[in-house]
């Protein structure tokens, strides 16, 4: 069933909120990966808020759905989520990647409740996945796993040995979620190592593949729905995105890969994040 209007306003109303999270994180700890972070805020937020089945009351509720974040960068936007669910105290963020603080850059499976996976190492979080998937279907259980990867980690080999595994063990209960920003740390990824023609790739290896704007709540939910139907198949779902989405200065610009606030650009990045949001509401 599609998100009905209401559904996709209070959808873009948590991404605006969770967006200024990482904005005020980024700020408060000093630093962080915020362009990534921003590029795959609306996917989580409709994930989180409206598909999994979860229950952050019972973070190790054995037939909880698994999310996977393989790009663990985007670990500073994934803690703004989690936190706002109720998985631990939002004030523990003020102290972000500081000393005893149970939050570093990359989210640690055995601190952060919620946190399915201690991620970051890229190249590892579809192979994750794929084993949790196959584990669900040998149990006979339900759960689906749900895993998001970059594209600038694509390069890396074990991904698509991963790809094979899944199609290969028709692990429809897997569906995968590409932050296609074009961008890694070091340039444009075309620059780097090319990907495209992207989605033949992922189709060639067997999956059910569909390519939507990563930042339209609408598209994202239909692309879910639909991989949710799948019968026999894996799927990846390419979200067309962009770095450091709705901070104007950020924007496709991957020297904001990783970076820093002082006040001033952190409340120009809240008023660019307002700007946008009051023009789709």
């Amino acid at each position: 069933m599609p998100l009905s209007k209401d559904e996709i306003k209070m959808l873009n109303s948590k991404a605006q909120e969770i967006r200024k999270k990482i904005v005020d994180i980024t700020f408060t700890a000093g630093g962080g990966h915020v362009g990534g972070s921003l590029s795959q805020t609306d996917v989580l937020v409709a994930l989180y808020y409206k598909y999994l089945k979860i229950d952050p009351s019972k973070p190790d509720w054995e037939d909880r759905d698994r999310f996977i974040l393989s790009k663990g960068h985007g670990g500073l936007g994934w803690a703004a989520i989690l936190g706002d669910k109720g998985y631990f105290d939002t004030s523990l963020l003020k102290n972000f990647n500081k000393t005893g603080s149970p939050f570093g850059m990359h989210l640690d499976s055995l601190k952060v409740p919620g946190c399915d996976a201690s991620t970051g190492s890229l190249g590892h979080g579809l192979a994750i996945a794929t084993g949790l998937a196959k584990g669900a279907k040998l149990k006979g259980k339900k759960w689906k796993t749900c895993v998001m990867v970059g594209d600038g980690e694509l390069c890396e080999g074990s991904n698509w040995e991963a790809a094979i595994i899944a199609a290969r063990n028709k692990l429809n209960n897997l569906i995968g979620f590409v932050d296609r920003n074009k961008n890694m740390i070091d340039g444009p990824t075309e620059e780097i190592s090319q990907l495209e023609p992207l989605a033949d790739k992922f189709v060639a290896f067997g999956w059910n593949v569909m390519s939507i704007d990563g930042h339209d709540m609408a598209k994202i939910g239909e692309a879910i729905e639909k991989a949710l139907k799948s019968r026999t198949k894996p799927t990846m779902i390419i979200c067309d995105t962009i770095k450091g989405k709705c901070v104007d200065f950020m924007e496709d610009d991957p020297t904001w890969h990783y970076g820093g606030l002082d006040s001033d650009k952190r409340d120009q990045a809240f008023e660019c994040i307002d700007k946008y949001y009051s023009k789709i509401k």
